[in-house]
């Protein structure tokens, strides 16, 4: 499976379980046995939408594309700036 083939594999399997809405991908890696890919997701939509709720999943894919675990590890508000420390 090819690098872009993974991510819109996740996307789309992640939205098919969930039902939420991709906001976007935030990393994507090869791993030994499958793919790791970050995903924020829409968890909930507000009012302004500058205040819609977004959460980060953590995906993971074999070589054949299927998923093999997803996990949510973190929320935050579409205005809140994430930064590292």
């Amino acid at each position: 499976m090819r690098f872009d083939e993974a991510i819109q594999q996740a996307k789309l399997v992640l939205h098919e379980l969930t039902g939420l809405d991709i906001s976007s991908v935030v990393g994507a890696e090869k791993e030994d046995e499958g793919w790791l890919v970050g995903v924020e997701v829409v968890e909930k939509r507000s009012i302004p939408d500058s205040m819609d709720i977004l959460a980060l999943y953590e995906t993971r894919l074999d070589e054949d594309g299927n998923m093999r675990e997803f996990k949510r590890l973190r929320m935050r508000k579409r205005i809140d700036t994430e930064t590292e420390e």
